[in-house]
């Protein structure tokens, strides 16, 4: 589903927006730290947030990346997610190691040990370049 030059944008370390469908049928829009995972976008939530409620809900949603100027492109990708645990915190760290240095990552690491994340993955449906 993603070309070699989406797979290279997509490296980034760019904020994306996740859309939800909340139950009145009107999207719900929040930042989020992402990471590719094969031919599936990563993401992790506190497991009591809104999106989550969303996601078992209705798993249809997306993913803006990009657009903002200097990104040289932007990515809205369409799709259904899944919501899996994180028990070793694996994608915690992954994502954590990406967006901060590693100093500030141990420390949100630590600060977070005690909250249930969860690991959400979009299985894209659609894949667009946006301007």
């Amino acid at each position: 589903m993603f070309t070699d030059a989406v797979r290279e944008f997509l490296q980034k370390p760019l904020i994306a927006r996740l859309s939800t469908i909340d139950p009145n049928g009107y999207p719900h829009t929040v930042p989020v730290w992402f990471k590719l995972d094969g031919e599936e976008v990563v993401v992790i939530s506190v497991s009591n947030t809104r999106k989550v409620a969303h996601i078992r809900a209705n798993p249809k949603g997306a993913l803006t990346i990009g657009g903002e100027p200097g990104d040289g492109a932007g990515y809205l990708i369409k799709g259904e997610f899944s919501i899996e645990a994180d028990p070793e915190d694996t994608w915690v760290r992954r994502l954590t190691y990406h967006y901060e240095s590693p100093e500030q990552a141990e420390q949100d690491i630590a600060a977070w040990a005690d909250l249930d994340i969860l690991v959400l993955r979009l299985k894209p449906k659609l894949v667009l370049k946006v301007m």
